[in-house]
């Protein structure tokens, strides 16, 4: 069969890399790829927002499935386009995946159906929003924190934990004054703030059959010590020793369950990826947001674990027969730390020449998926602002991290950045440091 992914990133290129190990896969297009897809998948230079093109060259390539990564192309409509020519496609159509292109359905969608999740007021306008904000401080200490989320989609960077009254007005103004989200903060979400231990809980379903992936935590912040601006994630790790073992299947039956079966009743199946980013509270699990979509870089910590084929699994989802189909995961761990630009997430430089990675590949239980790299004649650059994703695979977490960082220092470019602390809470748990 020939597949299509549709995307550029780490979690594209961790998809590329577990579709071609498919004996049932025999050319994998990528839309449009970068320097690492490219050499296990034949790129094509149309935009990941362009569905007629992509629609087209898939027929005239008789592609046998597309697989959506990013959110952006499934909240244009792509699966809309594609379902719509009779083209097999992986991922939500544009309704279901409001779940994540706007935190106010989905916060409304878990109120009505009793999902556990933080209090939360919405808000359409600054004043309203300062509003808010001095009520819920009227009852709290000014040093309180508070979660303001832009409605819209925000790369994965529009939530925003503001310590105190001060700074949570200061962050209001930034979104919905300074707009530095852009039209994705003309509405905001204001919420408590909850405490725990936070893991993303990915799973497929049809729309019926829900199979739920191993659990992964993913590091938002740019800084060691979860510090600094938030990103679009600097390295995650599976599975996650720090939550009970059970936490899964409550938040299968809790949150994910009652989500799947809110859309339908909405007139639309929900089928494709669901990502619930959760935190373990004193109370139990609760949610903290959804995406319509596999999460970055968590895929990359998840993929290298999965032992069974991954093209089953995406196809029983546009058959509708996820419920004859299983995953098998190795007894092993991951553990995936980004590399990023000097300056992310804010302004960065690009077209820094990349060594050392051909080295690493060679290597044994580790892979590095590119994100933001391109060739640039023989010599590869940086091409973004997180630019590679290192993931070590071992038997012991302690095992995956220590080949992850082995391998970052045989990798180099000008003005390289990644956090030296991935999983440590995970490891203190463990007893394995101080």
């Amino acid at each position: 069969m020939r597949v299509l992914v549709v995307g550029g990133g780490g979690r594209e290129h961790a998809l590329v890399w577990k579709l071609a190990q498919s004996p049932l896969v025999s050319t994998i297009y990528c839309a449009p790829g970068n320097a690492g897809i490219a050499q296990i998948a034949e790129c094509v230079s149309i935009s990941q927002v362009d569905i007629d093109a992509l629609a087209t060259f898939a027929a005239a390539n008789d592609v046998g499935l597309t697989v959506v990564g990013p959110e952006a192309p499934l909240m244009a409509g792509i699966v809309d386009a594609f379902e719509a020519r009779g083209q097999p496609i992986f991922g939500p159509s544009a309704e279901p995946a409001r779940i994540e292109g706007s935190k106010v359905f989905a916060k409304d969608l878990m109120r009505a159906s009793g999902i556990p999740t933080a209090d939360y007021w919405t808000c359409d306008s600054v004043s309203a929003a300062r509003d808010c904000l001095r009520a819920y401080y009227a009852g709290r200490s000014m040093d309180s924190s508070v979660v303001i989320k832009a409605d819209g989609l925000a790369a994965g960077k529009g939530v925003i934990i503001a310590a105190g009254q001060e700074e949570a007005m200061a962050t209001l103004d930034r979104i919905m004054v300074e707009r530095v989200f852009g039209g994705a903060g003309d509405r905001v979400v204001i919420e408590e703030r909850l405490f725990g231990e936070e893991a993303s809980i990915m799973a497929i379903t049809d729309g019926a059959t829900i199979v739920p992936l191993i659990p992964s935590q993913d590091h938002k912040r740019l800084l060691e010590g979860d510090m600094g601006s938030n990103t679009g994630g600097m390295g995650a790790y599976a599975p996650v020793p720090v939550i009970p073992a059970d936490t899964v299947e409550i938040v299968t039956e809790t949150i994910l369950r009652p989500a799947v079966d809110a859309i339908r009743d909405l007139g639309i199946p929900y089928r494709g990826a669901l990502y619930a980013g959760v935190i373990v509270t004193a109370d139990g699990p609760k949610c903290i947001e959804f995406n319509c979509r596999l999460g970055d870089p968590e895929t990359q910590a998840i993929l290298p674990l999965m032992e069974s084929d991954l093209l089953p699994v995406l196809l029983a989802v546009t058959d509708c027969t996820l419920d004859q189909v299983s995953i098998r995961w190795k007894s092993r761990a991951a553990a995936t730390v980004v590399a990023v630009s000097g300056g992310y997430p804010e302004a960065f430089e690009t077209g820094r020449q990349i060594d050392g990675v051909d080295r690493v590949n060679q290597e044994k239980e580790c892979v590095v998926f590119h994100s933001g790299t391109k060739w640039l004649g023989d010599k590869l650059v940086t091409a973004g602002g997180r630019v590679l994703s290192v993931t070590g695979v071992g038997g012991t977490l302690a095992d995956a991290l220590t080949t992850s960082y082995a391998a970052l220092a045989n990798i180099h470019f000008e003005g390289m950045y990644f956090r030296r602390d991935i999983a440590a809470r995970a490891l203190a748990v463990a007893g394995r440091i101080d």
